[in-house]
């Protein structure tokens, strides 16, 4: 059962969350281990619990966790005790949701579990990848370090989503627009606009004619536009949710024209990071290879990596394996990675084809925002001019008659 409490620091700075427990009086004996002092606890009603827990609320994002990962490093460089260090960066977190966790698993640590065990219990939070690192920085007795790499790798694919996020900001304003506006036009515009020509115009020329005849059935069967719309937008959704669609997807969005290439990139600058992160923090090549197949999100690139991980187990090379893939690993990348593996480099070799990636990304999302805006303005200037040719035309041609 969930409680919301509200409660004092002892620097006296106000918290609220939520604590799962039993009984109400559990849950204030809980809160007290955190040394806070609790003014209020209520039972946490079904439809709060339920709006807590949407993922799309409280999402944990990347700079987050990498912003908690840093201030996580410094406090444990400092010896400042695990716990400690939890229970004060909790305090400092404004997404409930990952404060919450957080203050469990410096419960979970204060009960005797290693950092690692206690992170592994929210992989919605701290995936195998992070939960991995850890483990090996607890066994190397560098969490520390393992919490920097982290932060530094969290920071670059924040970096990345971000640059992507940036570049649809413009053409979804367009979009939202045009299906604002495009409505008022058909519904409120036109049919005045076409009176005015029914009344005016003898014969109205074929783009009016056009013009018109769309209207009239939009007027009369627009309504089987819009379910047989909705019907696709379901069914496509509903495909994508089952294992065939996922795969069909993952492996058509690798073919898109601009958008396959960039996503590739991204693939390829995912598994060298992850790969050289973790070799770096002290993980086999097997181990750092298993961990990045099971986090790479694309179904082609997951067997590539599944095979190198296991052709590396036989005693074959990394590169041996990618060059068998020259579509979804560039030539470039395999050089790389071969070179690094005959001088003992990989680890910085990978860093590097990281380096490069990251760069022709941010350019390729640079060149397509800027085409993007005079593509957009090119399609806005056709509809105007239709919109012209249509109906302005043949209404000025009969006012100059007059």
């Amino acid at each position: 059962m969930k409680y919301t409490y509200k409660a004092r620091s002892k620097e006296g700075k106000v918290q609220t969350g939520t604590v799962e427990a039993s009984s109400r009086e559990t849950a204030a004996l809980l809160l007290q281990k955190y040394d806070i002092i609790v003014t209020s606890i209520k039972e946490q009603s079904i439809l709060t619990s339920h709006s807590t827990n949407l993922g799309f609320l409280n999402r944990v994002s990347k700079k987050d966790l990498a912003i908690f990962s840093r201030q996580l490093s410094v406090m444990v460089r400092s010896r400042v005790p695990i716990t400690q260090s939890l229970k004060s960066l909790a305090a400092t977190i404004k997404n409930p949701n990952f404060r919450e966790k957080v203050l469990k698993v410096s419960q979970l640590v204060e009960e005797g579990n290693s950092l690692s065990e206690a992170m592994e219990a929210f992989p919605e939070v701290f995936n195998i990848f992070y939960v991995s690192l850890i483990r090996t920085g607890e066994a190397s007795g560098k969490i520390s370090e393992s919490l920097l790499y982290l932060s530094d790798h969290l920071e670059r694919e924040h970096d990345i989503s971000s640059q992507l996020l940036h570049a649809m900001i413009y053409p979804a304003f367009v979009i939202v627009t045009l299906f604002t506006v495009i409505p008022m036009v058909i519904f409120f515009v036109m049919p005045r606009l076409i009176s005015l020509i029914e009344e005016t115009v003898n014969e109205p020329p074929p783009f009016t004619m056009a013009m018109i005849n769309f209207y009239g059935f939009i007027s009369h069967y627009g309504w089987v536009l819009i379910v047989g719309f909705i019907l696709m937008v379901l069914s496509v959704a509903y495909y994508l949710t089952t294992k065939q669609g996922k795969v069909k997807y993952e492996e058509w969005s690798l073919k898109v024209p601009f958008f396959g290439p960039l996503l590739k990139k991204i693939f390829l600058v995912r598994f060298a990071e992850n790969v050289s992160t973790l070799i770096s923090a002290g993980l086999s090549i097997n181990k750092a290879l298993k961990i990045t197949r099971d986090t790479v999100g694309n179904v082609i690139y997951k067997k590539i990596f599944a095979e190198t991980e296991e052709s590396v187990s036989q005693g074959k090379k990394i590169s041996y394996v990618l060059a068998k893939y020259p579509k979804y690993a560039p030539p470039f990348v395999v050089q790389m990675v071969q070179v690094g593996e005959e001088t003992g480099t990989l680890d910085k070799n990978l860093l590097q084809i990281v380096d490069f990636y990251n760069k022709e990304i941010k350019r390729s999302v640079e060149t397509f925002t800027a085409l993007l805006e005079p593509i957009l303005i090119i399609f806005l200037g056709v509809a105007v001019a239709f919109l012209a040719i249509s109906v302005i035309a043949p209404l000025y041609g009969t006012l100059g008659t007059i």
